[in-house]
């Protein structure tokens, strides 16, 4: 069996970008994966196709779940990669929409397979959306950072580039793929606080929704998405006063954003804050909030 599995294929798209996000180490606080759902969902995109997870996947290291129909009947639920196309008739482009969780194997076949549908669909450039952790405080807007292939998105991304090197991921991989077919492509990192990494951020994935719009020229109604930013930072607001540990080291962060270089005094953990935050939330009768 193919990996690539197509359910159709769509026709006639205006100069589509294909905007994909990987769940996992690429995905602080899930803000890409969230906003490239949140998209799909508000734009009424449409499955076309799925990559299957059988030559990509650890299992035991994502898990498939177990789905209950009508409440009796088990259903197995694999970790395929998704795709959507979204016809966006008052903007100057349609997009496809890809998200999955990042791939444990074979990762130059599983970027090919990518590239290759983008070719065979017409697809003009290339985005990926990420997010990692950060010394970030939660008061402040979210930093995005990123890059692009060729200077004509460059000029388009007003953000500060990023000089990452180390270790990358499926993301790293993929625009490394795009390049050596001279497909366009950029890359937008949102900065996640390291302290509440187990929440899923969704002011980070409002920013990356808001930068992807100016990139791609795509209008999309945020309005859920606004509110849930909003209910998350006074939640988190909540949970730092309840604690005078917490609030200075917020603070310290914040003069840290401001202040490079001072020097630092000894706070908690961010782990240790982060296990104060959750118990807070869960005291409250709330799980912690979700885009």
């Amino acid at each position: 069996m193919q990996p690539l599995q197509w359910k159709y294929r769509p026709d006639n798209l205006r100069a589509p970008a294909l905007i994909c996000a990987f769940k996992g180490w690429n995905d602080a606080g899930e803000a890409a994966s969230s906003a490239v759902t949140f998209a799909g969902e508000s734009l009424g995109a449409r499955e076309f196709a799925t990559i299957d997870p059988e030559e990509f996947y650890d299992f035991q290291a994502t898990r498939p779940r177990i789905k209950l129909i009508d409440g009796q009947t088990r259903s197995i639920v694999w970790p395929e990669v998704r795709l959507y196309e979204a016809r966006v008739p008052r903007a100057p482009r349609d997009l496809i929409l890809m998200v999955g969780h990042e791939p444990s194997f074979r990762w130059r076949t599983f970027t090919s397979i990518v590239v290759e549908l983008a070719e065979a669909i017409g697809v003009q450039m290339v985005v990926t959306l990420g997010a990692l952790l950060a010394d970030v405080p939660h008061t402040r807007p979210v930093s995005v950072t990123g890059f692009a292939s060729d200077p004509a998105l460059t000029s388009r991304l007003t953000l500060s580039p990023s000089g990452y090197e180390g270790p990358t991921g499926i993301i790293g991989v993929l625009h490394d793929a795009c390049m050596r077919a001279d497909m366009p492509s950029a890359s937008l990192w949102a900065a996640v606080p390291h302290y509440i990494s187990a929440s899923p951020n969704p002011k980070a994935a409002l920013t990356l929704l808001r930068t992807l719009e100016g990139l791609v020229g795509v209008a999309i109604d945020a309005g859920d998405l606004e509110t849930a930013a909003a209910d998350y930072e006074r939640q988190v607001n909540l949970a730092v006063q309840s604690d005078p540990d917490i609030v200075a080291f917020v603070e310290r962060l914040e003069q840290a954003a401001g202040d490079e270089g001072e020097a630092t005094f000894e706070l908690p953990s961010g782990d240790a804050i982060e296990r104060d935050l959750q118990r807070f939330l869960r005291q409250r009768g709330q799980e912690p909030p979700k885009p």
